[in-house]
């Protein structure tokens, strides 16, 4: 079992940057594909970007393509959501997940392990 703590979070201008953490407790988390998700106020969990076990499986959302990037860090037990030119529709509460498998996966229903969330709010 495996459990995930986000951080990074907070307020940013429209075309600002943040880098969300999402730390993993345990010693098995080269083992596991993580995912980012976000839900804003209103609106269903959707899904941002997913990565495998290595860089070579890695899935972004439409919406996020070319902005966000989905760095993991074995040796850390992290996984990061690098958020660039960030839009006023980015902001959401960001959830991390986790599941043991070796490829990326954008399917919520996948996903055995979830953090409880950072808010992200960008200002226009």
């Amino acid at each position: 079992q495996v459990q995930l703590v986000e951080s990074g979070g907070g307020l940013v201008q429209a075309g600002g940057s943040l880098r969300l953490s999402c730390a993993a407790s345990g010693r098995t988390f080269s083992g596991y594909a993580m995912g980012w998700f976000r839900q804003a106020l209103g609106k269903e969990r959707e899904f941002v970007a997913a990565i495998g076990r290595t860089a070579g499986s890695i899935y972004y959302a439409d919406s996020v393509t070319g902005r966000f990037t989905i760095p993991r860090d074995n040796a850390k037990n992290t996984v990061y959501l690098q958020m660039n030119s960030l839009k006023p529709e980015d902001t959401a509460v960001y959830y991390c997940a986790g599941v043991i498998r070796y490829s990326a996966t954008a399917s919520a229903r996948e996903y055995d392990y979830w953090g409880q969330g950072t808010q992200v709010t960008v200002s226009s």
